[in-house]
């Protein structure tokens, strides 16, 4: 177990690397060289193929094996960090773009492949709970590494040194994978499949639309969709406006700065370690039960914040107990969802799995991404505390979706319990 943790957890890691770079490092270094802000807002376009990843995952799912997808991918980030030294940011903003359109790429495509085999090499709900916890620990452990650390260091060591360390990073991280013990029996398994997919499999190929009346055909498929679409609505808003309500009344960016970029997201790593802990010891469906109510009621305490304007050291340690709670749980509650997922995917035949899973994760991203782009109009549009009660409003709405599922639908303890050990 601890092998497949490792390699999890180092797979996962590096795959943060890019958003990292792409979400706090690089705004942050292209500001300082004199670009716009608005030619630095329009970085986000480069998350594009994280979206579309869902579209290439049947490819994965059937040619080759997960080890040469994934030896591929991070052999070829290697090759992009190489390029990328080679790069002027402050002359060739677009060939600086280009190489992190290419890092996210890859990256996509390495998920679908990692997520395929931990589908596979985790068993048990013990096993889920702590394979997932090394997937959000560790792709958080290395968007840090890449948005904090390497931004710390990028004035003494510039731009080209940073980028030949990721080089050797992604090139240590393909050896390992290359000879990792722990996809010997995956390897075996892709050989033995590659005669049935000669056979009846081949007119999936051809008529795709059979591979998606699959996907959603696999038991718990359409409830799975129906929550990974929204349980992060209400948290989401919250997160993104909160902040800034601090930052208007009572806190300096640097404050905010340490506070929500630091302590913060030192909590969503415990609550995310703490998930995989728990989900050894108790079944999913009360863990979810209690966690969700815990959310809707730190909602209510951060509401009940936006009522005081004036700035005290009350307010902000009030202030800070709410952020750190509400990131801890969100952590928690990441984890626990993407354990939901994965054991949905379970269900589904071996050779759509990684398809599946990537489907579920790509609309998992759109959730967050769409509700992040909306809450700003929300909150412009009627002010923060009714903003508040609305994002309020939909965390309720959420837990009372799981609450119901734990007992009448996909989250069913006895459903969760038939896993083998």
């Amino acid at each position: 177990m601890n092998d497949k943790l490792v390699f999890l957890g180092l797979l996962y890691f590096v795959q943060g690397i890019p958003y990292g770079l792409q979400s706090s490092l690089l705004p942050v270094y292209l500001r300082g060289a004199g670009h716009s802000l608005t030619r630095i807002g329009f970085t986000k376009i480069l998350y594009f193929p994280w979206v579309l990843k869902v579209l290439w995952a049947p490819l994965v799912d059937r040619v080759g094996t997960k080890r040469r997808w994934l030896v591929g991918t991070v052999s070829g980030l290697a090759l992009t960090c190489l390029i990328s030294a080679a790069i002027a940011p402050e002359a060739h903003i677009w060939g600086v773009a280009g190489t992190l359109l290419a890092m996210n790429t890859l990256a996509s495509v390495q998920d679908i492949a990692v997520d395929g085999a931990a589908v596979g090499l985790l068993k048990g709900r013990g096993e889920l709970g702590l394979g997932n916890t090394a997937q959000v620990v560790g792709y958080k452990a290395g968007s840090v590494f890449a948005g904090g650390g390497l931004l710390a260091v990028i004035d003494v060591a510039g731009w080209s040194w940073m980028f030949m360390l990721l080089t050797f990073v992604y090139a240590g991280v393909a050896l390992f994978v290359w000879g990792a013990p722990v996809l010997d029996e995956e390897t075996v398994r892709g050989q033995q499949a590659d005669g049935s997919r000669k056979g009846g499999q081949g007119a999936d190929a051809v008529r795709p639309w059979r591979v998606w009346r699959k996907l959603l055909a696999v038991p718990g498929t359409p409830w799975t969709v129906l929550y990974v679409l929204t349980y992060k609505l209400g948290e989401q808003g919250a997160v993104t406006m909160f902040p800034l309500f601090l930052l208007d009344h009572h806190m300096t960016a640097r404050e905010l700065g340490f506070w929500n970029g630091v302590i913060a997201m030192g909590f969503s790593i415990c609550g995310s370690s703490l998930g995989g802990l728990l989900l050894a010891q108790f079944s999913i469906g009360s863990l979810m039960r209690r966690v969700f109510v815990l959310r809707t009621i730190s909602m209510v305490f951060q509401s009940s914040l936006l009522t005081v304007l004036e700035p005290s050291p009350l307010m902000k340690g009030m202030a800070v107990l709410s952020m750190s709670v509400q990131h801890f749980l969100g952590g928690l509650i990441t984890t626990l969802t993407f354990t939901t997922m994965m054991h949905c995917t379970q269900r589904a035949e071996e050779s759509i799995q990684a398809t599946h899973y990537s489907f579920l994760a790509t609309l998992e991203v759109l959730g967050k991404l769409t509700f992040s782009a909306l809450a700003g109009g929300v909150v412009d549009w009627f002010g923060f505390q009714v903003a508040f009660l609305f994002f309020l409003t939909l965390s309720a709405g959420t837990a009372l979706h799981v609450w119901t599922a734990t007992f009448t639908g996909a989250l069913r303890e006895h459903q969760l319990k038939d896993q083998p050990k």
